[in-house]
């Protein structure tokens, strides 16, 4: 079977084709068919589903790059993974529940969630007031709420983002840290600043920061608040206590919505206090408009020894 596809957009021709060529070829070995140029945009050739296949996948391409998304061989890998046969089927893209999450960047950039585990967190957050998310590290907890949060505040849907840690070193002590308190606390908000820092332009978050329109605190400082018309997101929630977990809950107000992620199995409560994550879980589990996403080791997208360490650890505890 042969399909042309008509594109007549030069940023999405250099989306298809890439540097070199290297997107076109990395496409006809991912999709398994053969991609030739023709006078009004490119041909298809291969088995009709395959065909069928990778023309739904060009199209949506096509029509990101038309809005300014850039693509790499990794990222045109990362949208393919995130589609399951249904989408194909239906022609249609669940973009507003599950599918890409765009985001402000230096080259405009679309997060696509990897795997189905990151997809039902992502519908979960846009149906839900509070999402509670636990799993390894590596699934994407953390990323995911972020690009959430920021697309939600260029959507206009939230006035502003709250982003929160609690301040538990991670088994050693990092001693006398000089400066304000951004200064002190900025080793353990380091990894909110990076997930920021890589969906939207520098100038414009030191702008938000100065503002308040973007915020980064640690836990301690939501006591007595009330959080109206903002996405929050509270990060590595499995070091906070029950008092304080219930605390950062009871702050949401209206227009909000709050996103919690931690790792159950990496607690650094001293002096075995009991994790506040645990036991939200188990109080919370039965009201409705909270929901619980549990990612595992399947749902890790980082190096590919993640899923390996993860399994290994499992295997060691459990014997």
């Amino acid at each position: 079977m042969k399909k042309n596809i008509c594109i007549d957009d030069a940023p999405a021709l250099k989306a298809i084709f890439g540097v070199e060529d290297k997107n076109l070829t990395f496409l006809e070995g991912e999709l398994g068919v053969n991609i030739s140029v023709v006078p009004e945009g490119i041909a298809i050739k291969g088995p009709k589903p395959r065909v069928e296949r990778a023309a739904f996948f060009i199209d949506k391409i096509i029509d990101l790059a038309k809005d300014g998304f850039a693509f790499n061989q990794r990222e045109l890998s990362n949208y393919i993974s995130s589609h399951d046969a249904g989408d194909i089927k239906n022609k249609e893209h669940p973009e507003s529940e599950g599918g890409e999450i765009r985001v402000p960047s230096s080259r405009r950039k679309a997060v696509f969630p990897k795997t189905g585990g990151q997809k039902a967190y992502i519908k979960a957050i846009h149906k839900h007031d509070i999402v509670f998310a636990t799993g390894p590290a590596g699934t994407g907890k953390t990323y995911l709420a972020m690009a959430m949060a920021v697309n939600f505040l260029m959507e206009k849907k939230v006035r502003r983002i709250i982003l929160t840690r609690p301040a538990i070193e991670a088994g050693e002590s990092l001693g006398f840290l000089p400066g304000d308190m951004y200064a002190k606390l900025g080793p353990y908000l380091r990894p909110l600043y990076d997930a920021l820092y890589d969906m939207m332009e520098a100038d414009v978050i030191e702008d938000y920061l100065e503002t308040g329109i973007i915020e980064i605190a640690p836990l301690a400082y939501m006591r007595g608040r009330t959080l109206n018309n903002a996405f929050i997101v509270l990060d590595e929630a499995q070091n906070c206590t029950s008092e304080q977990l219930r605390m950062f809950l009871t702050r949401l107000g209206f227009d909000s919505k709050t996103v919690v992620t931690g790792d159950t199995t990496q607690s650094d409560l001293p002096g075995g206090k009991p994790a506040g994550l645990i036991e939200a879980v188990n109080i919370l589990k039965d009201i409705k408009g909270i929901r619980f996403v549990t990612l595992n080791k399947k749902d890790a997208v980082r190096h590919p020894l993640i899923q390996k360490i993860i399994q290994a650890y499992e295997n060691f505890y459990s014997t």
